[in-house]
This record gives structure tokens, sequence and C-alpha cells, in this order.
């Protein structure tokens, strides 16, 4: 069920696995496409931000989580996962973010 209309997009840094220097727990995005609304955005990682950046926009449209490979129901939320894989690999870590909407 696609929900078409303008989205509001909080980005919500919710758990970290090893050791991130960008983000902790609780850390917000907040995207009003194409704008990031800087005054209620905590921080921006380009590892990160890059990895979701191609779903930003058709979220901001109303596109279903669901059928983007988000969650497993359908709803105004979802979850992604920086790119970096952490230990033994990088000495950085990965987080995941739960996605959720807002209509404007």
């Amino acid at each position: 069920m696609e929900k078409k209309g303008k989205y509001r997009l909080i980005i919500t840094a919710m758990e970290i696995r090893g050791n991130c220097p960008v983000f902790k727990p609780g850390d917000k995005i907040v995207v009003e496409s194409p704008k990031i609304i800087a005054k209620e955005t905590d921080n921006i990682c380009i590892h990160a931000f890059g990895g979701m950046l191609s779903i930003l926009v058709p979220l901001s449209h109303g596109e279903s989580f669901k059928k983007l490979g988000l969650s497993k129901e359908e709803g105004e939320k979802g979850y992604m996962q920086c790119l970096d894989p952490g230990k033994p690999y990088t000495n950085g870590g990965t987080v995941i973010f739960e996605i959720k909407r807002e209509r404007l």
C-alpha cells in the first residue's frame, strides 16, 4: 500500500555495533526532501548517508518500506544499517538506523 504525498523522514541511530566515530544512540538526521533540516540533525556520516541516499526520495514520496525491503510489514517505519562492517574488517562499526516518516 503506497501513500502518495510528501513526507518528513526522521532517521535515528538505534544501535551501534563496534566503534562509530560519528553517531551515538538516539542521534537523528531529519530530511524534508530535498533538504536536510540541519537545525534538527545531530550529525551526518558520508558512509551511512551515502548508503541511504537512493531510498530517501522514494520514501519521502510515500513508497512502501516493505516493498523497498526495509521492514517486514507495511507501516511508517523501516530499518537500514551503515556500510561499515566493523571488526575484524575495519576499525569502525555499523549503526542500525530506524527511519520514520510523517506526512507534511
